[in-house]
């Protein structure tokens, strides 16, 4: 996680060619003075904003018509959440609204200007460095074996035993994995057989586009990041390219990065939580962070308001039956600490160095109440070296890939071989190439338990986890052999999640 892009994406990359309930208490009580009814003042940069009221229709039509006074347009109303996504010029606008009677908490999801119409992965992506005819002679050795013809290049498949649970149960094509990221190339043979269109958007902006093809990455060169996830989901198994850990179920995509930046804005990430929640979604694929804040901290009323928003979508997904899954992040640091350094915040103006109290700002979906949080390993069972830990804040571990844990042959490699847009393949590693394969993990389980809730499932996955232990000598591993800072509960069995 040294770069800002890979601190946001969770991924190291190597491409080819937010239960909020406990957020309110980062909350201080709302003021009940009314709004003033001068004039607002509309010389300031154009910001979006969220502000989060009572869930109710009569409450979020009083705070509707106050914030037109304040002089914001209100974007979209998620009324059943109670969240209001608005844009406005007025440098007093949050401050304004804060005193609205009904206004939880509200803020300024960004610190740059709107202009016209972020991810965890770690490093460049690497091509298959292989010719056709290679590519040909492995698709017919692959075939004889019954696999795909890239597979003996996915170390990472038998390394959770994904590749022997495909032969058990390769998943339910009623259980969709949504990716919530840059967009996924659906036109890709891989992943074209278990794309879900239906259950697919663009929510830039925070309102959801479900014209065909909005889903789809702005450009396919740098918005290769969700492809790559939903490779590592559900790629088919239909003699074409890698195989996915859940192979059977179907996979869809929710846009929500901004367009040159690959920015991922509170708006729009609630836009895609409850978007995700309507649309029968098993699980959601987390591999980013909330730009422009590594971490949302209580004392600072627009960090406080963005914690409380995706929070309270989070949460809704949740209660529809949705399991959330997310990124630790790839900065290797310690998320239980007593104190961490920033010095990427905020990422989409000029940074500032500060120190956070982890217990007090948090890193947004990844530490909402109910997330499955995972740490990325190696093809060694050890972390990843970018990847972040921490005891009580890690929930599963996943291959995530690490350049210096390096496979047996035929591998090579040891970050992870996924799908790219344009029918490509490629490498890359990260906390964001860990978080997929628990996703994976989880659709498997709730294909052999369709009736057990997200709370359930969780359960299962940490229950099901194989924990290597802590490394002798390794000084930043701390717990026992069943919990620990660096795997949490253990590594995700997809074996498991289909014969138990």
């Amino acid at each position: 996680m040294a770069h800002p892009r890979s601190r946001r994406m969770r991924a190291l990359a190597v491409p080819l060619g937010l239960a909020l309930t406990a957020s309110l208490g980062f909350l201080s009580p709302a003021a009940t003075a009314a709004p003033q009814d001068a004039p607002a003042a509309a010389d300031g940069p154009l910001l979006s904003y969220v502000v989060n009221t009572t869930p109710d229709h009569a409450t979020v039509g009083k705070v509707e018509k106050a914030i037109a006074r304040a002089g914001g347009k209100v974007i979209v109303a998620h009324e059943k959440i109670g969240v209001i996504v608005v844009h406005s010029a007025n440098p007093q606008f949050a401050a304004s609204v804060r005193t609205v009677p009904g206004v939880a908490s509200a803020g300024a999801s960004r610190t740059a200007p709107l202009k016209a119409s972020g991810t965890t992965d770690v490093g460049k992506p690497q091509k298959v460095d292989l010719s056709r005819s290679q590519l040909a002679a492995a698709g017919r050795t692959a075939k004889a074996k019954g696999e795909e013809p890239l597979e003996p290049l996915q170390w990472d498949l038998p390394a959770i035993k994904a590749d022997r649970a495909a032969k058990v149960n390769p998943g339910s094509r009623k259980v969709t994995v949504a990716v919530i990221d840059t967009g996924v190339d659906d036109t890709h043979p891989d992943l074209k057989p278990n794309f879900s269109a239906k259950q697919s958007a663009n929510c830039v902006g925070g309102v959801a586009d479900t014209s065909k093809g909005a889903w789809r990455p702005w450009d396919p060169a740098s918005d290769y990041h969700g492809t790559h996830v939903a490779g590592t989901i559900a790629a088919a198994r239909n003699g074409v390219g890698v195989a996915g850990v859940a192979p059977g179920v179907k996979v869809s995509a929710i846009k929500v990065s901004e367009p040159e930046t690959s920015l991922f804005y509170a708006e729009s990430v609630v836009c895609a939580f409850v978007f995700a929640a309507d649309h029968g979604v098993a699980v959601t694929n987390n591999s980013y962070y909330v730009d422009p804040w590594m971490f949302n901290c209580k004392d600072d009323a627009d960090q406080a308001a963005i914690v409380d928003a995706v929070g309270r979508a989070a949460s809704y997904a949740q209660r529809k039956g949705v399991l959330n899954v997310a990124a630790a992040g790839n900065s290797d640091l310690d998320l239980a600490a007593a104190k961490l350094p920033d010095a990427s915040s905020p990422n989409d103006s000029t940074p500032v160095e500060r120190t956070i109290n982890p217990k007090t700002c948090w890193d947004v979906p990844t530490q909402l109440p109910g997330t499955v949080t995972v740490a990325a390993t190696g093809v060694h069972k050890l972390k990843s070296g970018y990847s972040n830990y921490g005891l009580g804040q890690i929930d599963v571990a996943a291959p995530g890939g690490d350049s210096k844990q390096v496979p047996d042959l035929p591998a090579k490699n040891g970050n992870i071989l996924s799908t790219m847009p344009g029918g490509d393949w490629a490498y890359l590693a990260g906390t964001s190439m860990a978080t997929p394969h628990v996703a994976g993990v989880a659709a498997l389980l709730k294909s052999a338990h369709p009736r057990s809730s997200p709370q359930e499932i969780q359960w299962l996955l940490k229950e099901q986890a194989d924990n290597p232990g802590c490394p002798t000598g390794e000084t930043t591993c701390t717990g026992t052999q069943h919990i620990n800072s660096h795997f949490g509960y253990g590594i995700v069995d997809a074996l498991d999640a289909v014969k138990k």
